[in-house]
């Protein structure tokens, strides 16, 4: 799991958190983590706590591809409008972020299942030098690259198998207003499928065999919903890495638990509550997901 680790402030209209657990790695590799064994690439400055580094490795996460430098740990701040889904970027202090070059264990190099958490594409570039014959990339990103960088993000999906995206951010990428037409044009470029982030109206995937469709969980309290995105990757890449087999169904149902996993980060602020998750529950959502979209097929005479 490839991306940022950081220390976020987050408001809402009805709460704010100062301090909180946050970033695209962590987010995500506590996903994965859940069902496989996970390797994390981030940077951290020495402010980062050690229970913090603790509370990581407790969820069996190997950190050797986690680097500490002099400096300040990454931090962002964040405030949400009524929806939920619009929100403002109040401050953003990359401090240790811009000495970020990741060099990866040799252990993280061979074969596996890897997340291009949404981080610079130059890094999700030195990255994807550094493998060899992945089983799967799966690679995130947003407005901020897809603005700033154009071709280096094209040229990161061009070496991916599987796009994470919200609906802006395929609009932006194809230049295509209908999400379809979107979604047929990021494909073009040799994507083996496309998971658009749909907020709490869920997710959708697109792959050469068809639409796949996932509801939003229906929650009585959502709290942050800063992580989910993130969550919703590093679950469906964990999931993938444990059946180790890439198929339409597979694939299908990595969307299902990677929405689990988005539907409990939502539901505390940062990423502490996401780590506190029970399996229990993880299997129960699971099951409530698929009893959703269960129907008879009525017989036609």
């Amino acid at each position: 799991m490839v991306g940022t680790i950081g220390i976020d402030d987050i408001e809402t209209p009805f709460e704010k958190a100062r301090g909180v657990l946050g970033g695209s790695a962590t987010y995500a590799s506590i996903a994965s983590a859940f069902h496989a064994p996970t390797g994390l690439v981030s940077i951290v400055g020495e402010d980062f706590a050690a229970e913090r580094q603790s509370l990581l490795s407790d969820r069996g996460i190997d950190l050797a591809g986690l680097e500490v430098a002099a400096g300040k740990t990454f931090r962002w701040g964040g405030r949400y409008h009524a929806n939920y889904d619009d929100r403002d970027t109040t401050f953003t202090d990359l401090n240790v972020l811009t000495q970020f070059d990741p060099e990866l264990p040799a252990s993280y190099r061979s074969g596996g299942y890897v997340l291009l958490g949404n981080v610079d594409p130059v890094i999700q570039l030195k990255v994807l030098d550094q493998l060899e014959n992945p089983e799967l990339i799966v690679v995130d990103t947003m407005n901020f690259w897809l603005d700033g960088a154009p071709g280096l993000v094209r040229e990161v999906f061009a070496r991916s198998d599987v796009a994470v995206i919200n609906e802006e951010e395929v609009r932006l990428y194809s230049g295509c207003y209908s999400i379809p037409q979107a979604v047929e044009r990021m494909m073009e470029g040799g994507l083996r499928a496309v998971v658009v982030k749909r907020g709490a109206y869920g997710a959708a995937m697109k792959t050469h065999e068809g639409w796949f469709f996932v509801a939003g969980y229906p929650l009585m309290e959502v709290r942050d919903p800063t992580g989910a995105g993130d969550s919703l990757a590093g679950g469906l890449v964990g999931y993938l890495a444990r059946e180790d087999k890439v198929s339409e169904q597979s694939l299908r149902r990595a969307v299902v638990h990677g929405s689990v996993l988005a539907s409990l980060a939502v539901q505390s602020f940062g990423a502490e509550g996401l780590a506190a998750a029970d399996p229990g529950e993880i299997d129960k959502r699971y099951q409530d997901f698929l009893r959703f979209s269960q129907v008879d097929i009525e017989r036609s005479n």
